[in-house]
């Protein structure tokens, strides 16, 4: 039983060790995704790209016309010459998230020829994947990301891997941003998402109308 003692000790000691590694690890990363959903980085771009989310028969939902909006501002500002809508269907849509906001841009006096709907993808990563192999055969690589503020960090950090020179613009409005508990609980799937993505490079988005991509 002696013997076993020291043992015992050495094994509670990695234990406790790694839960506070792992404690680190998890608050550190929520953290950064609190910290880079509160800094706007726009400036000049090739660029804005609007992540999708939900469009009912061609409309675009509440999240994400916020999302078209603020890159409309982004592009009136200047920054940009291009706006890229993003986002493919579910089974049985007639549209493409891509084709909405695109239609809906159109709708709010966006020229039609500085838009680009890049309607492949059914999650984050696969859509910035996509909009990466557009800007590599059109022959432009910067870009500001549009998505609501807790999304930003993961949509930047893929965006980047994909090969982009990526920048965070997120919106200020919408549903994302409503209440405290949103806005907690919006923290909390991007940490565990981000956290996922980071081990192994795989999206953990599902088309929901989460509103996160």
């Amino acid at each position: 039983m002696r013997a076993l003692r020291p043992r015992a000790g050495w094994v509670g000691r990695v234990v406790i060790g790694t839960v506070v590694v792992a404690a680190l690890i998890v608050g550190g990363t929520a953290f950064r995704v609190w910290q880079v959903a509160r800094v706007d980085d726009r400036r000049p771009v090739d660029a804005v790209v609007v992540l999708g989310a939900a469009q009912y028969d061609g409309e675009p939902s509440s999240i994400f016309a916020w999302r078209l909006r603020h890159a409309q501002a982004l592009y009136e500002e200047g920054l940009a010459p291009l706006i890229v809508t993003t986002g493919g269907s579910a089974e049985g849509d007639e549209f493409t998230e891509a084709q909405a906001g695109r239609d809906y841009l159109v709708g709010r006096g966006v020229p039609a020829d500085a838009i680009v709907a890049v309607g492949e993808g059914s999650d984050t990563l696969m859509s910035l994947e996509a909009v990466a192999d557009r800007a590599d055969a059109d022959g432009w690589s910067s870009a500001l990301v549009v998505s609501d503020p807790w999304h930003s960090l993961r949509a930047r950090t893929m965006a980047r891997d994909a090969g982009l020179d990526a920048w965070s613009s997120p919106t200020r409005s919408g549903p994302a941003v409503q209440t405290r508990e949103t806005q907690f609980r919006y923290i909390v799937r991007e940490t565990a998402a981000l956290l996922f993505y980071r081990l192994t490079h795989a999206s953990v988005d599902t088309g929901t109308d989460s509103g996160l991509g």
